[in-house]
């Protein structure tokens, strides 16, 4: 028997493992089939990732716990996350596909341990015993952040308070050893007013890049739509501290008996209202500075320590009790507060109460255009209609008086209908303009209006009179505003407003530093903290312009000698010839696009656009000629500044004297020195002969310089050819001596230079008048010769000849 017994015992183990194993495969079943993405989400296995979106998203706003109540949601929220993660990759829905694989990596067992719950439970170990988090808390759930809501709400909002943002996924341990501080740090900086966020890195990849996540756990805090990086030790008094030093400095002034006048009495130059913060402790409270950075547009802050032996004063003036926090808000009035607030335990609402009912002065004034739409609001039919009282004055002393009257009447009449304010002309010049009718105001005016529109649309009425702060002022005033509540019809111009000027804005220059400032702090906090992933922007945009900086640099040192070598100016003791001034005309500028020069008339068409109205920075060269000399001088003065023709600056035109005789005379009698260098006599006067004088003119600033002819060929029918030829070269050796030392020269020199209004002189003289031409062109491109201002340019109409 025992025998047989035993022989028997081997043969039902094997029945005893296959009973066993086919339990397990149909648990195993029904576990695969039971979190079956396809089945949970509701589409098909041919469906395509358009399908698989919509569907997700409709399930997602079902069971969202926020949204649905029922004890089940929170479960069914995460199958339909955690199946939509799986179709949404393809590599991941082709591994499930084929092998049942819920991860990439990990077997079907591992992925599937959820579902194997009750059969876990039966060996008596389930997923907690490997320390993974069963489902996330349903705290966090309302914490959690996406894309749309991040950049929607989240990022507007981080100017009026800072965030907390942690980063987290599934599968991370570090991110269960720090969540018992995480949640300690929550309970504690949420009621202050610091934001909260959770970021999933498996579900929002999208934001977490924009965030510069890319490992999990991270801690970030935003302030200002800035991104910083907590990268201590997760301790509740690091990430307090890190949240306090992401705030801006001076937020919250230190006031003493010292300096507490003077802090009272800004209020006019920083048009805010000012609190004073009372407390026993020495160092400012983050509330107080969190309440401070969220009115930081509208209130000015400052802190007493109730401690320190130097605030005695200021204690008794205002009669403080010692033995609770206390807030004082002043506003045009710096001994008296218009409001007041004690309590022992001071919360974040109470504060935000306060300091909203009290974020604008009595009569503020106008110093933006967001400034403008909170005070006077655009009409709305639902609401009550609002009317501002708006006093246009300046800021002279002369203006005081009238302007405190106006304080003063406003203190009086308070009502919820209306509100006042002042702009200062000189600073809102487009506001006033439409309002005053593109007339400047001699005496202050006060308008009534109504905005009707966002694009600006106002009703509007003057108050006849001015204001100049009597009492028949105020009451001229007062009547027509209880006309108006009477009859809303009132108002009864039209206009529409202007953007106001942001007056408050800072410069350029600064707003450059902060910027530089902030990028320099980035680079610092990145290398300290060896973040190349965010660095490598920043790398390759320093590498790049090294290398074309040194490229350009090698390309330079290699290229030939006689490329873009610049133009060295030559002595003066050397002698200058025709050909040289060409050859050095011809290096100073840019080499000319076309092979011919164009050359335009001065008529009364053009003279407007090409010398009175001619754009800053260009000079337009004027030939003056006649009809007897056109053809010779245009042929000249085209071959001398052909070189510079390539300029973009310069423009080339020419001036019948035939036509417009007495152009030239009335612009050298506007300029003194041009008449005391001209030296003409009355016999000159009457028929003077200007043909061959060039000028250079810059219509913008309104200056000319001056070439006067100089005759250097040889006339054939002269005898004294040789003195011609003898004073040309001494001529020629004075190349950096004025034009007009040089014509006087000459005339001394070389009597065979014809005389203004001679007849006698050829062609060939004609010729010879523009020789040195191109030298005083290089000399204008230099910036080197003598400029003639005018007044005015004379008119061309006015001196045409019929």
């Amino acid at each position: 028997m025992t025998l047989g017994r035993i022989r028997r015992h081997p043969r039902t183990c094997p029945l005893l493992l296959a009973l066993f194993l086919l339990i397990l495969s149909v648990q195993l079943v029904n576990a695969a089939s039971e979190y079956d993405p396809y089945k949970i989400l509701g589409v098909s296995r041919s469906a395509s990732q358009a399908e698989v979106k919509r569907a997700y998203k409709n399930l997602a706003k079902e069971w969202h716990p926020d949204k649905n109540k029922d004890p089940k949601a929170e479960d069914m929220f995460i199958k339909v996350s955690k199946s939509y993660e799986i179709l949404s990759n393809e590599e991941r829905r082709s591994n499930f596909d084929r092998y049942g694989q819920m991860e990439e990596n990990q077997p079907f067992g591992q992925s599937q341990h959820q579902g194997f719950r009750g059969f876990h439970n039966s060996f008596y170990f389930d997923e907690s015993f490997f320390h993974f988090p069963r489902s996330r808390d349903f705290a966090d759930s309302k914490y959690l952040l996406h894309h749309a809501q991040f950049n929607s709400d989240v990022l507007p909002d981080s100017h009026k308070r800072p965030y907390l943002i942690k980063v987290t996924s599934e599968w991370c341990f570090a991110c269960i050893h720090i969540e018992p501080v995480w949640k300690e740090t929550v309970l504690e900086l949420e009621p202050l007013g610091v934001g909260i966020g959770i970021v999933d890195l498996g579900y929002e990849r999208r934001l977490a890049h924009q965030l510069g996540a890319h490992r999990a756990p991270s801690i970030i805090g935003l302030v200002n739509g800035r991104v910083t990086f907590f990268h201590q030790a997760v301790v509740r008094e690091h990430l307090r501290q890190f949240i306090e030093d992401l705030l801006p400095q001076k937020l919250v002034e230190k006031i003493t008996d010292d300096n507490y006048l003077v802090y009272l009495d800004s209020w006019q130059v920083e048009n805010k209202p000012s609190v004073l913060l009372f407390d026993q402790v020495p160092i400012v409270p983050l509330l107080y500075k969190l309440t401070a950075f969220a009115f930081r547009d509208y209130v000015r802050f400052g802190f007493v320590d109730q401690g320190e032996t130097h605030n005695t004063r200021l204690l008794r003036q205002f009669n403080i009790n010692t033995y609770a926090p206390t807030m004082l808000l002043f506003k045009e009035d710096t001994e008296k507060p218009v409001d007041i607030i004690q309590a022992k335990g001071m919360k974040r609402q109470i504060m935000d109460e306060f300091v909203s009912n009290n974020k604008f002065l009595q009569v503020p004034r106008l110093v933006n255009q967001q400034l403008f739409d909170e005070l006077c609001p655009v009409k709305q039919f639902h609401r009550r209609r609002k009317y501002c009282v708006l006093l246009i004055t300046g800021e002279d002393q002369a203006f005081l008086p009238g302007n405190k009257a106006f304080l003063e009447f406003a203190s009086v009449n308070r009502k919820d209908v209306l509100r006042f304010a002042y702009v200062y002309q000189r600073q809102q010049q487009p506001l006033c303009q439409a309002l005053l009718h593109n007339q400047a105001a001699v005496s202050p005016q006060v308008v009534i209006l109504e905005r009707r529109s966002h694009a600006g649309k106002v009703m509007y009425r003057s108050v006849s009179g001015g204001w100049n702060g009597s009492e028949e002022d105020k009451y001229r005033l007062h009547e027509q505003l209880e006309l108006l509540q009477k009859d809303p019809t009132y108002l009864s111009s039209d206009a529409t407003l202007p953007e106001l000027n942001n007056e408050m804005a800072p410069i350029f220059i600064i707003q450059w530093m902060n910027a530089a400032y902030d990028y320099i702090v980035q680079i610092y906090d990145d290398l300290l903290y060896s973040n190349w992933r965010e660095m490598m922007p920043i790398l390759s945009l320093i590498f790049s312009a090294l290398f074309i900086l040194f490229g350009t640099v090698i390309i330079q040192a290699f290229s030939e000698p006689g490329e873009n070598k610049p133009r060295k100016p030559k002595p003066k003791e050397q002698p200058q010839t025709e050909e040289d001034a060409s050859s050095r005309a011809s290096t100073s500028s840019r080499p000319p696009k076309k092979d011919f020069v164009e050359v335009t008339e001065l008529t009364d068409i053009t003279y407007i656009s090409n010398l009175v109205k001619l754009r800053p920075g260009h000079i337009n060269v004027v030939l003056v000629l006649t009809n007897a000399s056109k053809n010779a001088l245009l042929r000249k003065f085209a071959k001398e500044v052909f070189s510079f023709s390539g300029t973009q600056t310069l423009h080339f035109s020419f001036l019948n004297a035939d036509k417009h005789r007495h152009w030239m005379p009335s612009l050298l009698r506007s300029t003194s020195d041009a008449m005391h260098s001209e030296g003409h006599s009355d016999e000159d006067e009457e028929s003077p002969d200007y043909a061959g004088h060039v000028l250079a003119l810059n219509g913008h600033k309104k200056y000319f310089c001056l070439f006067r002819p100089v005759f250097t060929g040889d006339d054939p029918n002269d005898s004294s050819s040789e003195t011609s030829s003898d004073s040309r070269r001494k001529s020629r050796s004075r190349s950096r001596s004025s034009s007009h030392s040089r014509s006087r020269s000459h005339s001394r020199e070389d009597g065979t230079v014809p005389k203004r209004g001679s007849s006698r002189a050829t062609s060939i003289e004609v010729h010879h008048k523009l020789d040195r031409l191109g030298l005083w062109m290089e000399r204008l491109m230099e910036g080197t010769l003598p400029r003639l201002q005018v007044p005015a340019w004379p008119s061309l109409n006015f001196f045409t000849e019929s």
